[in-house]
């Protein structure tokens, strides 16, 4: 801690097609971190997974960054480290502590519980979701199940390995005939609606195949909702709440990559007009949702409100985009939460569950 300001490691980037949107949501947390509670200690991880330490500067999440070998990190995952190890020509490295680290990479390989992990080993307080619930929220396939064994309603879908639609093209045609169009086809394992294509009839259906399997091995198929599109952010650890729902209404096919982070074309009503029951009834499943994978942190977790008024569960995000306009921390600033805030609490919150963390028993011999 400097000057009695928490050392926070803002991580950004990332070996993940959600590299760009990483960028965009770090560079909004940088410039609202309060500067009297914390100093703020930028690190990139490049497209090919190297580190670096970058200046605590706006210019530091450009898309192209100037970087200097000299600026090489390592994370080391010894405790003793308390972190980053600081990279010196001939070899030397230096340990560069830190208080708490603020994960804001988006998909494979930082949102997956990869680095969760890692930080975990080095039992280092992060901000966000854990390993289980990262892994599960990150993999379509594993999320539905438990969402479905927690009692929430989710839509019909089916699966396939990228192998299986080699070996056994003509069964799984078969079962995608049976589906109710338009279909949505996805790779299992990435967020910002990367890879996905909205199939209107089957003749489009093994071109999107092809598009999902380019970046996961697990391919999902997910029958197309009739309805509104919902979204509810979620807060804390084990006594979680929920912001007020919004809703996405698209002028795309669906809401898709290019209307989300390009064209920002789509509306987002904050909050949806809904009546006072289907609204808790939303905020209640959103909370059953982030207990499912084990959440803690922060999440937002999407779903449709059905024309019978059924809510239908989608998925759960485990780190939402968060730049000042996206809809995780819109909704909370509705709620009563404003973006700084927002911040505060879930550096709060990661401190709350390491101390938490540091209860647990490690040793049998130990009383």
């Amino acid at each position: 801690m400097a000057s009695g300001r928490l050392i926070v490691a803002l991580i950004f980037g990332g070996r993940s097609a959600e590299h760009e949107v990483s960028l965009r949501s770090a560079c909004s947390i940088f410039e609202a971190m309060d500067r009297d509670k914390y100093e703020v200690a930028p690190v990139l991880i490049t497209p090919e997974g190297a580190w670096y330490q970058r200046p605590a500067e706006v210019s530091s999440f450009d898309r192209e960054p100037s970087l200097s070998e000299s600026d090489r990190l390592l994370f080391s995952p010894d405790p003793g480290h308390k972190g980053f190890l600081r990279m010196y020509d001939g070899g030397q490295t230096v340990p560069l502590p830190v208080d708490v680290v603020f994960p804001v990479l988006h998909g494979t390989f930082g949102e997956d519980g990869t680095l969760q992990g890692l930080l975990d080993l080095a039992n280092t307080p992060y901000i966000g979701c854990g390993v289980l619930a990262s892994a599960v929220g990150m993999d379509k396939v594993l999320m539905k199940g438990a969402f479905r064994d927690s009692g929430l309603h989710i839509g019909p879908f089916f699966w396939f390995l990228r192998s299986e639609w080699e070996d056994r093209r003509a069964a799984i045609l078969e079962r995608m005939r049976q589906g109710s169009f338009p279909l949505f086809v996805k790779p299992a394992n990435l967020g910002s609606s990367v890879g996905i294509t909205r199939v209107a009839d089957p003749s489009g259906f093994e071109a999107a195949v092809a598009l999902a399997a380019s970046y996961d091995r697990k391919i999902l198929v997910e029958d197309g909702i009739p309805g509104r599109e919902l979204e509810v952010s979620v807060l804390g650890n084990d006594r979680a709440t929920a912001s007020v729902p919004g809703e996405v209404i698209a002028h795309a096919d669906f809401y898709d990559y290019e209307e989300k982070y390009i064209r920002d074309t789509a509306e987002l009503i904050i909050p949806a007009n809904l009546s006072a029951s289907i609204r808790e009834e939303a905020r209640s499943a959103a909370v059953t949702a982030f207990r499912a994978v084990d959440g803690s942190g922060l999440a937002r977790v999407d779903m449709f409100l059905t024309p019978e008024n059924r809510i239908v569960v989608n998925e759960i995000n485990t780190l939402p985009g968060f730049t000042s306009a996206s809809m995780y921390p819109k909704l909370w600033e509705v709620t009563g939460l404003p973006y700084r805030e927002l911040i505060d609490r879930l550096i709060d919150l990661a401190l709350e569950r390491h101390r938490d963390k540091q209860s647990i028993r490690t040793d049998r011999q130990k009383p």
